[in-house]
């Protein structure tokens, strides 16, 4: 029998894993050490050697294109089909299962599966027939709280509102939804794994029949598993010890979704029978990049343990880079992607930009554009495409030209306002016999009085808030903007939607405020009044929100988050803004937990780079509408300083526009002196700027590192000679 093509690929730990015995196997493996190869070559392994059929084999992945180039590269193998094998996520066994097996699962032959959309539009009717206001009641908040008790295996019948008025309603809602769901035959995502759950527990025939069937049972991203996906797999394997289970507690991001990391640090309690395989051998990333993340990661204390290690060489060190403010930070990632481009050879798509938080894509942006670069955001809508932003700019076209139809539309319901389907209708009817605007036609309404009290009530605020807002239009644009986030109540509203979204679509209207501050104070001297300004600056929101970015195939500059980067990697990353309350987040600051999973996300996003690694910080942000200055995160100061190297900017690319370059601060101060600091010791004057309160100073300090600080805090003092 020949394995070489098996084994052959593989280095000694994953050919350990590949070819282990019958029992449980935990492996873990690092970021880049080839745990897809393994799992494939696994399952290749029990079929040829083992003689394992593929009817016998259960394989996990976590998305569907994961299982279909699994399924690919065992029979490229294997040079054979693999008919009969389950291979697919958890919710597309689960229907499997299910489909079998219908009438023990208590669902119609044809039951229908409710995608995401699907579900939200059965929550908003479900609450429809309860009465209850979608305002004080948001579906997404619902929505999210029923799919959390199933990912937890929770039917309502199982809940206790333990008095509170707010999860009575919340149980009272699931329940209904669940009854809407049986009449109607249908089945969301958390009902396809609790009602295969429920059947594998309650029905001993049919769980001993999947027992007996599944002689290996393989999963991978075993640390992205709820609560549910684990119990399903606790009855699926019984006491058969046959789990080979892929994983890396150090790469666990998802707590916000559900994921349980707690499944693979306690696996080996559940199962003491457990070999644990270590994959450390890394094939992505360069020494540096490596040793800078094996120190980060060492600081969370319940992880299970493993070096990251390669054979390619230490290569470039990691550069760190602290920007003056966001806009030099952007700049710099800019200028510096740029000469990778000119100079070394790289394509566009090589180069990714990562960030914490969905706002702070918007600055990269409006940098890359007019540096004339393409660029991708990945996994996610540009700025001006974000539904919360186009919501905020639906307002301002109103204050521009109320007779803007399309503006109207999505503005006068949003948030809700209690107008009716009907109330809308007969707007529509109204301006279109007489010819007009939705805006003509809702004032005329009003001043026949010919709407309810309840509808006209509604529609004459809005009306009177976007009259006030007009009334005032001739403030600066970044007070119209601020205003009308506040007469609106669009933060609120978005909050108050509970889903994991919330926070970030806030902070992107705050980013907004900062948008149009900027450009105000960009063409204040080109415009005329402040009419202009705001026409001037939607059709700048229009064009941005147009063609500048790439194709998905494209060779563009790649944006994203750090969560939509796992997975991913790129010869140059640039992980941007570490600075405390950003990265780690606020919200994490105060619970060990997530603070533990921040520090996961942190190190996901540096060993996504393979050849280049950049981490940037800035010590002036605009952060949540407000001038902040932050200090660099803690996870700056947990890694190693030999293999970091601090760089200063391209001056023509990376500074801010000066007020004013001298040979002399404003308090004497000279280029080149030698000059003592309480905190970071002594340093070198490199540039001076600006006056009075906002004079800076950029300092080259000899362990700290080049800083721009502000001279009215700074402290500084002449060195001793």
């Amino acid at each position: 029998m020949d394995i070489s093509e098996i084994i052959d690929p593989l280095n000694p730990a994953q050919r350990e894993a590949v070819t282990a015995e019958s029992g449980n196997r935990l492996v873990l493996a690092g970021a880049g050490s080839g745990k897809t190869r393994v799992l494939v070559h696994r399952v290749a392994w029990l079929i040829r050697v083992e003689q394992a059929p593929p009817w016998a084999i259960l394989a996990v992945t976590f998305t569907n294109k994961a299982a279909r180039e699994m399924k690919a590269r065992i029979e490229e193998i294997l040079a054979t089909p693999i008919g009969g094998m389950w291979v697919g996520t958890f919710h597309g066994l689960a229907n499997r299962f299910l489909r079998a097996h219908w009438q023990e699962a208590g669902l119609p032959h044809s039951f229908q599966i409710l995608d995401a959309d699907d579900q939200y539009r059965l929550i908003r009717r479900t609450l429809k027939a309860l009465e209850l206001d979608e305002a004080r009641w948001p579906p997404r908040r619902a929505m999210g709280f029923v799919n959390q008790c199933k990912d937890e295996g929770l039917r309502p019948r199982h809940l206790d509102d333990e008095g509170d008025p707010y999860r009575k309603r919340m149980i009272a809602i699931y329940r209904e939804y669940q009854s809407a769901c049986e009449r109607g035959g249908l089945v969301d995502f958390g009902e396809l794994l609790l009602r295969a759950h429920e059947v594998l527990r309650e029905q001993a025939a049919v769980r001993h029949q999947y027992q007996e069937r599944f002689a290996h049972i393989l999963v991978d991203e075993f640390q992205d598993t709820n609560a549910i996906q684990y119990a399903w797999l606790r009855l699926l394997s019984g006491d058969h010890d046959n789990l080979f289970l892929v994983g890396d507690d150090d790469q666990s991001i998802y707590g916000w979704r559900g994921a349980r990391v707690e499944n693979i640090q306690s696996f080996q309690k559940d199962y003491a029978n457990t070999t644990v395989v270590r994959l450390e051998q890394n094939y992505r990333s360069t020494g540096n990049i490596l040793t800078v993340a094996n120190a980060l990661i060492a600081h969370n204390p319940s992880r299970l343990g493993k070096r990251l290690w390669t054979n390619d060489g230490a290569g470039e060190p990691v550069r760190q880079f602290a920007a003056f403010n966001e806009l030099d930070e952007a700049r710099f990632v800019i200028e510096r992607i740029r000469q990778h481009i000119q100079v070394d050879g790289y394509r566009r798509d090589e180069c990714a930009i990562l960030y914490r938080t969905t706002a702070q894509s918007r600055l990269f942006e409006e940098v890359l554009i007019q540096a004339e670069i393409p660029y991708r955001v990945y996994g996610g809508l540009r700025f001006f495409e974000r539904a919360e932003i186009r919501d905020a700019l639906a307002y301002l076209r109103l204050v521009a030209n109320p007779d803007d139809d399309a503006a109207f539309e999505r503005a006068v319901n949003t948030p809700p306002r209690g107008l009716g389907p009907r109330t809308l209708d007969l707007l529509r009817d109204q301006a279109r016999a007489a010819g007009t605007s939705l805006w003509r036609a809702a004032r005329d309404q009003l001043e026949r009085e010919a709407l309810a009290p309840r509808a006209a009530k509604a529609l004459r605020a809005f009306v009177a808030l976007i009259e006030q807002q007009r009334a005032r239009s001739d403030r600066p644009l970044a007070a119209l903007a601020a205003d009308l986030l506040v007469a609106t109540d669009l933060p609120g509203f978005y909050l108050k939607g509970k889903d994991d979204r919330g926070q970030d679509r806030v902070e992107n209207l705050e980013q907004l405020v900062d948008t149009v501050a900027r450009f105000e104070a960009e063409t204040s001297e080109d415009e005329g009044d402040a009419g202009d300004r705001l026409a001037s600056f939607l059709a700048h929101a229009a064009l941005e929100a147009g063609e500048a970015q790439a194709d998905p195939d494209a060779d563009g500059v790649q944006l994203m988050t750090l969560h939509s980067a796992k997975g991913l990697e790129f010869p140059i990353v640039f992980l941007v803004g570490l600075e405390e309350r950003l990265f780690p987040h606020s919200l994490s600051l105060d619970d060990p937990r997530r603070l533990e999973e921040e520090r996961r996300l942190c190190y996901v996003g540096m060993t996504r780079a393979m050849h280049q690694l950049y981490l940037t910080h800035a010590e002036k942000r605009h952060l949540h509408g407000k001038e902040t200055y932050p200090q660099p995160s803690r996870f700056l100061r947990e890694m190693p300083t030999e293999p970091v190297e601090s760089v200063r900017g391209s001056r023509a690319q990376s500074r801010p526009t000066p007020q004013r370059h001298g040979q002399e601060a404003d308090d004497g101060l000279r280029l080149g002196q030698r000059v003592c600091h309480p905190t970071f010791g002594e340093g070198v004057v490199l540039d001076c700027e600006g006056r009075g309160a906002s004079a800076r100073v950029q300092v080259n300090f000899a362990d700290a590192g080049t800083k721009w600080l502000v001279l009215a805090y700074a402290k500084l003092a002449p060195a001793a000679q």
